[in-house]
């Protein structure tokens, strides 16, 4: 399919970060866009005000005529009438992962993918290349707060993408460089095995294109696949702290900052300064500056680039800063993400208090990572838990946001909901107060930041 010839294309499930991103693609190639969500969101909003057309009923009604391409997330019920509608009607119909797989095949590939890091490894990729010299367009799975948007095109033939994982989207990718973060158990309901994860991974990786690069944390399980790459002549490279191709070292917090030092064969940068918290974030950073490294951006320019990024909305965002409380939202969802920014609060604000709020999302999720998320948890002085956001899935008999808490050791913690969460904290004293979780819980962002600014 010629993505040059659509004149009008209809996303559904526009209002997803991936969705979003490759509408805007196509709106600024002169497309139509149409598209459908369940709920209108600042998101849906912006698309609207940049011209596209979007409704939030499930009614075929509001499919246009003359629509010559379907796109849709698998997150997409399968009962959905829309969806339902141009299958019966035999228009071509595809999913995200595969328009992205057909734009990016086009260009030359900047791959990020693992179970954690890839937006913020992905949007800091897509941020050093610009700024060192290397015009990429990026496709980004949140929104940049340097590029004010989760879509940027640019000039060269270079693009940024996020492989994501879920339904095994990112094996429609064929990147030229290939980033991985880590292989941590996730989507269990799609994979079944930690296992099967990891084999999934290693496919992906065996289409990194001929001449191209792996990029990959030190110690991860990949030693086979690497050896087979390095035989057929592609590079491979690994990260780390304190460890690694690409070393970072003398990892330590200065003046509210991450500091370290990164040497490899080709660089050595004695002091790095990075305005995101954690030791995660340094392992995000020196994979982006691997990455762009391997896609000719140039490196003097990186220190600088790095200390100007800006980073990701709900990425350890920081919402509201006095003298007396500092308030910080992340999409923390899996028990190794909420492990990774509670330690880069504690590591930032060593004599505070953090008071967490975490809505666990998915059953299954909640379920198969019950005890990584109470140990995770317990690192919180304060834990309160709202109720499992369920997104696509149906409730599964026992599984609740009191398992979790049943298995804390920390027992200061407190069950509600979102409709009693300002209540809640109307008695607590607050000094760092963190919201994670993927589900609804950002639509407590503004009035929790109200609450605190007029306390």
């Amino acid at each position: 399919m010629n993505f040059d010839d659509i004149k009008r294309i209809y996303f559904i499930g526009i209002g997803g970060i991936g969705m979003s991103a490759l509408a805007r693609y196509f709106k600024k190639h002169g497309t139509d866009v149409y598209g459908y969500d369940r709920s209108e969101t600042d998101l849906t909003r912006a698309l609207a005000d940049e011209g596209m057309h979007i409704h939030y009923d499930d009614d075929v009604s509001f499919i246009p005529d003359h629509v010559d391409l379907v796109v849709y997330t698998p997150a997409v019920p399968k009962d959905h009438a829309e969806l339902n509608w141009f299958l019966q009607h035999d228009l071509p119909v595809k999913k995200r992962a595969e328009v992205l797989g057909i734009i990016s095949k086009a260009k030359r590939c900047v791959a990020i993918a693992g179970t954690h890091g890839k937006t913020t490894t992905s949007t800091m990729t897509a941020h050093l290349l610009r700024a060192c010299g290397v015009d990429a367009t990026a496709f980004v799975g949140g929104i940049s707060l340097n590029l004010g948007s989760n879509f940027v095109e640019g000039a060269s033939d270079w693009v940024v993408v996020e492989a994501d994982e879920y339904d095994r989207s990112f094996l429609h990718l064929h990147p030229e460089v290939a980033v991985l973060n880590s292989l941590d158990p996730d989507h269990l309901d799609i994979y079944g095995t930690p296992e099967a994860v990891v084999e999934s991974y290693k496919q992906f990786v065996r289409q990194i294109k001929p001449g191209g690069k792996l990029i990959y944390r030190h110690g991860l399980p990949l030693d086979d696949v690497a050896a087979e790459l390095r035989a057929s002549g592609r590079h491979v490279f690994t990260f780390g702290i304190d460890e690694g191709y690409y070393e970072a070292y003398n990892v330590h917090v200065a003046d509210g900052q991450m500091a370290f030092g990164l040497k490899s064969s080709i660089v050595d940068w004695s002091d790095l300064r990075l305005n995101y918290p954690g030791l995660h974030n340094v392992l995000n950073a020196t994979a982006a500056i691997a990455a762009t490294l391997a896609a000719g951006g140039f490196a003097p320019e990186l220190p600088t680039a790095l200390a100007g990024f800006k980073g990701v909305k709900r990425r350890f965002e920081t919402i509201f800063k006095n003298e007396n409380v500092v308030y910080v939202d992340d999409y923390a969802h899996h028990p190794a993400e909420l492990e990774a920014v509670i330690g880069a609060a504690k590591m930032l604000w060593p004599d505070r208090k953090v008071t967490g709020i975490f809505q666990p999302h998915l059953y299954t999720r909640t379920r198969d990572f019950a005890d990584g998320f109470a140990a995770a948890l317990d690192m919180l002085d304060v834990c309160i838990l709202l109720d499992i956001y369920p997104a696509r899935e149906l409730p599964i008999p026992g599984v609740t946001s009191a398992m979790i808490a049943g298995l804390m050791q920390n027992k200061n913690v407190t069950l509600t909901t979102k409709s009693e969460l300002l209540n809640v904290l109307k008695t607590r004293n607050l000094e760092v107060l963190m919201t994670m979780g993927a589900g609804d819980i950002d639509t407590m962002v503004e009035p929790i930041k109200s609450f605190i600014s007029h306390r």
